[in-house]
């Protein structure tokens, strides 16, 4: 079944250098191995999103930038075949805005979009993370990096298990691997990123 990683980002401000949490999810084969959550100190004091996430200043200003935090988790992406995410635009996004600040190269790994995922596999709409998280029934405390992450990760298990037990639906592999670039060069399904990021952005201004 291969390996990958699930990530989720918190964000402090509109922009996407601006990291304050992260939640990483490995999973090798069909079982969570490890996993890892870390408050980031952004480079910037503003936080906008203090009221979705409950992060502040305060609680990360004593806390490793980026940089640091990244090259104690980076260990996690070894063998790993992709990286999942919820709405993978904007974590991707994230991921490469802190590494291009930090001038640390980003990771070479395709990312597999939940949201995506979840339309194709069970047709939910909404596709929030807490309306996929009730369809399938998996815990979720929503805005938590590490909870979203790995609800991501569980995500990506069911669907696993959905198209081993469905004779005739293409293999898994094949969808889960979708590449940066392949998403990147969808525009339909980053205007729907966006549009669901916007529409949604009165209660969470960083992802469904």
């Amino acid at each position: 079944m291969g390996s990958f990683v699930a990530l989720d980002f918190e964000t402090a401000d509109q922009g996407r250098d601006s990291a304050c949490a992260i939640g990483l999810v490995r999973v090798d084969g069909a079982r969570i191995t490890a996993r890892e959550h870390r408050l980031i100190r952004p480079p910037r004091r503003t936080f906008e999103f203090t009221y979705i996430h409950g992060i502040a200043w305060q609680n990360v200003r004593g806390e490793p930038p980026f940089p640091e935090v990244w090259r104690q988790l980076l260990p996690l992406l070894d063998g790993a075949d992709f990286i999942a995410a919820h709405n993978a635009s904007f974590d991707r996004g994230v991921l490469h805005a802190c590494c291009e600040k930090s001038r640390l190269a980003p990771p070479p790994l395709p990312f597999e979009c939940t949201v995506r995922l979840a339309r194709d596999r069970w047709g939910i709409r909404p596709t929030t993370l807490p309306d996929v998280c009730r369809h399938l029934r998996l815990p979720l405390k929503h805005h938590d990096a590490l909870s979203d992450a790995e609800a991501c990760a569980r995500i990506v298990l069911a669907a696993r298990r959905r198209a081993s037990q469905a004779p005739g639906m293409p293999a898994l592999a094949k969808h889960l691997v979708a590449s940066a670039s392949d998403l990147a060069g969808d525009p339909a399904a980053e205007r729907q990123a966006r549009g669901s990021k916007r529409r949604s952005s009165s209660m969470r201004p960083r992802r469904p």
